[in-house]
């Protein structure tokens, strides 16, 4: 254990890390309540899509849909519960670091302070990433091994576009935050070597996007390696966010500007 400051009127406070068997049932509950409940779902819908009649590229993987068509502020409420409740997990992690005496999310490097370059970072990640992720699901798409993506299908009224950058920072902050700096921070004190532990993030990453088609699942996985090997360079994980949020705020905003104007952008038979 080591001595950390922070603690009431200034006394250190010391970080325990739990025993294995309490981090392992940990980790598990942790998963089970996010993204591997969900790479769990992503199988099955994916096992339903090669199964059913048909090519998967003439089948859509709706990412942002309507909960409640033509009643719209119905609508708002169920998407802002949505997001709200899929975020209880970084909650949930960020109450268990702070409980082991790490410091909260400061401990994976999500705090304010590096502002500037964490969105200075991020933006040329997400660059990098979105274009020659973009150009991948292209190639693949025009294979038949991924279903037609649909980033949103929203009704057009005020509030579409500020949910779709709620939806986007939710899901940076979900993926980022469980997927790499909490299942890296414990799978590194259950004793798991560097390359077994970016393995499973980077895998459990393609397998909750595999609903999108084998496209997805490996152009996530290329992600999650590469989102592993960055964190491990600059200790944080606040970089990691601002690059996803601008990627998917980019994929959102511009599928529901361009959709249907470009005959470029595959949407729905």
């Amino acid at each position: 254990m080591r001595a950390e400051s922070g603690g009431a009127a200034g006394v250190p406070r010391e970080e325990k890390t739990p025993a294995p068997w309490v981090l392992r049932q940990e980790t598990l509950l942790v998963l089970a309540l996010s993204v591997g409940a969900s790479a769990l779902s992503a199988v099955i819908s994916f096992t339903g899509s090669v199964t059913a009649p048909g090519d998967l590229q003439d089948r859509a993987a709706t990412l942002n849909g309507s909960q409640a068509p033509g009643r719209p502020w119905l609508d708002l409420a169920w998407q802002l519960f949505g997001i709200a409740t899929a975020l209880v997990p970084v909650a949930l992690v960020a109450h268990l670091l702070l409980r082991e005496g790490a410091g909260g999310l400061r401990a994976l490097g999500l705090d304010r302070r590096r502002p500037g370059s964490d969105l200075g970072r991020g933006a040329l990640v997400a660059a990098a990433i979105g274009g020659t992720g973009l150009l991948f699901y292209l190639a693949v798409w025009a294979t038949g091994a991924n279903l037609t993506v649909v980033p949103e299908s929203l009704p057009d009224v005020w509030w579409k576009f500020p949910v779709l950058i709620a939806s986007a920072v939710q899901n940076s902050l979900l993926e980022e935050v469980v997927v790499v700096g909490y299942l890296l921070r414990r799978l590194g004190q259950l004793g798991w070597t560097p390359a077994a532990a970016l393995l499973a993030s980077s895998v459990l990453r393609g397998t909750y996007h595999l609903y999108q088609g084998i496209g997805g699942f490996v152009g996530n996985l290329v992600m999650g390696v590469v989102f592993v090997l960055l964190y491990r360079r600059w200790g944080r994980i606040g970089p990691l966010v601002a690059a996803h949020a601008l990627i998917d705020i980019v994929a959102f905003g511009g599928y529901a500007l361009l959709a249907g104007e470009v005959d470029w952008l595959p949407t729905p038979p």
